[in-house]
């Protein structure tokens, strides 16, 4: 049977018992390798499916100013070809393609702000397995970065950025990320300017510093053993070069509190206006952590039932659709409140927004609304889990941010235990609403 089908046949017919399994978090068990690699693994047999997440402290934080984009860049370049090495030949990204394809697996290389992730998902079974991890070694450890290919990637990724200036949001999403971040590397944004400056030379420095067994931090969940997960882990990371001594890496600053209340209205020629509020927020590991997700499903984050939705929304009509959240990461995250009108009363919807935040960071939420909010969180959990892709998401999230082994035994507990003066207490130690940036993109009568 082609690997790819049964792959299908497996999840069509399993999804059912996962879903059971989810019900109940299944048991992390955590160890250090001899390189220095940490390793998480959740044993589930409910498919005979292996998801593997690799990550390293090499996401966008890392880019230097003139080249912001190269993490993203080299996660691009990848899948692009591996180089000959130790016997095996060199293959180009058709022949990889071609491999994967008869694996029926595959992996997928990817970098956001803070890391730079492998993902590899393969049959159990044996013999499909050992290939799809030799396979993937390869790419992982010996990525050619061919210099043809990344020129014609470069322009790709240019015409892409080129493309997305005449869209108002992604204007609206950089001077944001501008203001609240200030020279910081969350709010570096990659340019035509910054690509040009990356070459291939570039992305094998990267990988040479950053790119080693003991930075690594391996997920694993499903038909795998501890013995076999060991295994796994090992033989993904044994074409990389060991790192001298792997010394720590430079601390990135700390994000700074904002100052002072900031305002930015860019003239854009588009029907709507684009409108983000919002300052830096709080790190993942933040004690506040679960009374900000509460009080934030209350403020903007809970849809039709949030007051943001109902003060700007349904009570005026100013904004279709109007949201808030916060984005914790290893440091403070932005907080942001979004939405767009109609140019002509965009005072007033900021003018909403703004009295609705203040009121709730102020006030807190009542007693009813946080209950809502714990019965909708906690009553969606078990479909946080529900599949291999979302739980390895959740092992992975935990071994990045250090959290508990038990965080997901424990999360329901945690939940429940919140209470209305808490969150009122951690809005109030994180947001600052009389100094907030707000960034409001749209036609010329929108921007006075």
């Amino acid at each position: 049977m082609n690997p790819s089908k049964f792959v299908a046949r497996a999840i069509c017919t399993c999804a059912a018992l996962l879903g059971l399994n989810a019900q109940a978090a299944l048991p992390i068990e955590h160890w250090t390798q001899p390189s220095g690699a940490k390793v998480y693994l959740v044993h589930t047999d409910a498919l005979p499916i292996v998801d593997v997440q690799i990550d390293f402290d090499a996401g966008s934080r890392r880019d230097p100013a003139p080249q912001a984009g190269l993490a993203g860049a080299t996660a691009n370049m990848v899948d692009k070809g591996v180089r000959a090495a130790d016997g095996d030949p060199a293959l180009d990204e058709n022949a990889l393609g071609e491999a994967w394809a008869d694996l029926g697996a595959r992996l997928n290389a990817h970098a956001g702000t803070e890391r730079m992730s492998f993902t590899l998902r393969t049959l159990a079974q044996p013999d499909l397995l050992d290939k799809a991890v030799a396979l993937a070694a390869r790419e992982i450890g010996e990525p050619a970065f061919p210099a043809d290919v990344w020129k014609r990637e470069r322009e790709r990724l240019s015409a892409a950025i080129k493309e997305a200036n005449t869209k108002p949001g992604t204007v609206a999403g950089r001077a944001f990320a501008k203001a609240v971040y200030g020279a910081h590397p969350y709010g570096q944004e990659p340019t035509e300017d910054t690509l040009a400056r990356i070459e291939v030379d570039d992305m094998r420095q990267l990988y040479a510093r950053l790119i080693a067994p003991c930075r690594a931090k391996i997920s694993i969940v499903g038909a795998a053993t501890r013995t076999q997960a060991d295994g796994i882990a090992a033989r993904l990371l044994a074409r990389l070069p060991a790192a001298q001594g792997c010394a720590a890496l430079p601390e990135v600053p700390r994000i700074a509190a904002l100052a002072a209340v900031q305002e930015e209205r860019i003239p854009f020629e588009s029907a709507q206006a684009h409108v983000l509020i919002g300052q830096p927020g709080y790190p993942r590991k933040d004690p506040d952590h679960f009374a900000l997700l509460l009080g934030n499903y209350v403020l903007g984050g809970g849809g039709f039932v949030s007051r943001l939705t109902d003060q700007v929304r349904e009570k005026r009509g100013l904004a279709y659709s109007v949201y808030s959240g916060f984005a914790p990461g290893l440091d403070a995250g932005a907080f942001r409140m979004a939405f767009e009108t109609r140019p002509g009363q965009v005072n007033e919807a900021v003018q909403v927004a703004r009295e609705v935040l203040r009121k709730f960071v102020a006030d807190g939420p009542t007693e009813a609304e946080l209950q809502a909010a714990k019965d909708n969180l906690i009553g969606g959990f078990p479909l946080l889990l529900d599949s291999n892709r979302k739980l390895l998401g959740n092992v992975a999230n935990i071994a990045w941010n250090d959290l508990p082994i038990d965080y997901l035994d424990t999360w329901t507990a945690r939940m429940n235990a919140v209470t209305v003066a808490q969150v009122k207490a951690a809005f109030q130690r994180k947001l600052q609403p009389e100094r907030m940036v707000t960034v409001i993109v749209g036609p010329k009568d929108a921007a006075k």
